[in-house]
């Protein structure tokens, strides 16, 4: 079904991503591709799907073949037929402005007979309920709620081979369970799946194999009966996450550190719809404890990207004010007094170099100061290179690298760890220990169940 025969690969101006990769999965297969961030998993799977050699630039050796095609000899029009990926962001991924359209768009490109695309999406909408989700705008949805689109819009064409890179990285307990029974639904069809993911445990019932790389290389391989017998320590060991699956909004936080609870600061008035649409939230009043490190927690759609982005004053139609030490902040002193590292870091990443996206946070141009940030997220390496050419989860450390940079006494993360390993994840959490330490206070949405047991010190509730 799919083969890599002694298959290396290069970026341009960037080292060897792949090295020899020999590598044959056969059809019916649910392989699991796991490692550390950077380690080549995004590389591997794009070799699959045809974006290597055919979009990104770079140096190929060797031969891939998905069903006997030599994918570089095979346009990315015919491998489209055989395989379907869905991206570690999403929305890169999407061709239409509405959900229902976004479904049908694969199967109208097949020339599909529009009663057969009718007969497929209904299908697919009534098993795995995406009914709220129909008829929607794409760019009204929440990071998850396009997550789940884009499962659903390769769900509905007739594939061969399922790519899935990092498809829990945004999913809440609800979601997970939902991409369960669909990666249940497609193993029941045959359908050949690699999934590249640092939550692995979620995927135990339902992959055959597991691959761990590490520097571009398959180093290890296992039998699902071996991972799933390893021990947390063991896959912690390994670079990987050991967290099982759990729903943070049933969490409880017991933490050590006695805080002040009388300093806090008051939200009041916070109120927000989109055009046309009924509100997101009403808030009257919300305490919201300083110098915490605070996870807002939820279901996907609930709101709570909204809610950073009133809070920091990005949607200028939303006027709620926040009091801080007594005084009162609007939009405009909120954008000044608030850093927020996005759920979509892409949208914050401006400069050619990582040095240069930390330096422009300082208040003052301190090279040696911007070093030592980027040494205490692993980054230091990558100095020279440009944000957009990193890894998904390496670009999320450069934005957290910046929002420290910058100063802030409040700064918020929409999802600062969706893309992380196991050890860059502890990384960003002592950060984040580190900074509440320093007096500031952090406000984090999150699903990351290992991120709010590590780091953080208060719970609030959406939904």
């Amino acid at each position: 079904m799919i083969c890599f025969d002694n298959v290396s690969y290069k970026y341009v101006k960037d080292r060897e991503s792949l090295k020899g990769i020999d590598l044959s999965v056969n059809e019916g297969e649910v392989i699991l591709v796991c490692g550390p961030s950077g380690c080549g998993k995004s590389t591997l799977v794009r070799c699959v799907n045809g974006l290597i050699p055919h979009f990104y630039e770079g140096e190929l050796s060797g031969r891939v073949s998905v069903n006997g095609i030599d994918v570089s000899q095979t346009t990315l029009r015919k491998l489209s037929r055989h395989v379907g990926t869905v991206f570690q962001n999403p929305r890169s991924q999407f061709f239409n402005v509405d959900t229902t359209s976004e479904l049908a768009f694969g199967c109208e490109n097949f020339g599909m007979d529009p009663d057969e695309i009718e007969r497929r999406i209904d299908q697919t909408v009534n098993r795995h309920a995406l009914g709220p989700l129909m008829d929607r705008s794409i760019f009204k949805l929440s990071g998850g709620e396009k997550q789940k689109i884009a499962c659903a819009s390769i769900a509905v064409e007739p594939l061969d081979v399922i790519i899935l890179d990092e498809p829990s990285a945004n999913l809440d307990h609800r979601g997970i369970c939902e991409l369960q029974k669909m990666i249940a639904a497609w193993k029941e069809e045959h359908k050949t799946i690699l999934i590249a993911e640092h939550r692995i445990s979620y995927l135990f019932p339902y992959i055959t194999r597991a691959l761990l790389m590490d520097s571009g290389e398959i180093v290890k391989e296992f039998s699902a009966e071996e991972i799933k017998a390893l021990s947390a320590d063991d896959l912690h060991g390994l670079g990987l996450r050991a967290e099982a699956m759990q729903d943070p909004v049933g969490l409880s936080i017991d933490t050590k550190e006695e805080t002040d609870k009388s300093d806090k600061f008051i939200l009041s008035n916070m109120k927000f719809s989109y055009r046309g649409e009924k509100p997101v939230f009403d808030i009257l009043q919300m305490e919201i404890p300083a110098g915490e490190i605070v996870a807002i927690v939820g279901a996907n759609g609930a709101g709570k990207s909204t809610f950073l982005r009133c809070l920091c004053g990005l949607e200028r139609r939303c006027k709620a004010e926040l009091k801080v030490n007594g005084e009162v902040w609007n939009n405009k002193k909120r954008r000044q007094n608030i850093y927020m590292v996005m759920q979509d870091v892409n949208h914050q990443l401006f400069t050619d170099s990582v040095l240069e996206e930390v330096m422009i946070s300082l208040d003052k141009e301190d090279k040696d100061e911007a070093l030592e940030i980027l040494r205490s997220l692993d980054l230091e390496g990558f100095a020279d290179k440009h944000p957009l050419a990193l890894s998904g989860g390496q670009k999320q450390r450069v934005a957290v690298a910046s929002a420290v940079a910058s100063g802030r006494k409040i700064i918020l993360f929409d999802e600062p760890t969706s893309g992380l390993d196991h050890f860059h994840m502890l990384q960003v959490s002592e950060l984040l220990k580190k900074l509440r330490r320093s007096g500031r206070t952090l406000i984090i949405v999150t699903h990351d169940v290992e991120l709010i047991k590590t780091a953080c010190t208060r719970i609030i509730r959406f939904g």
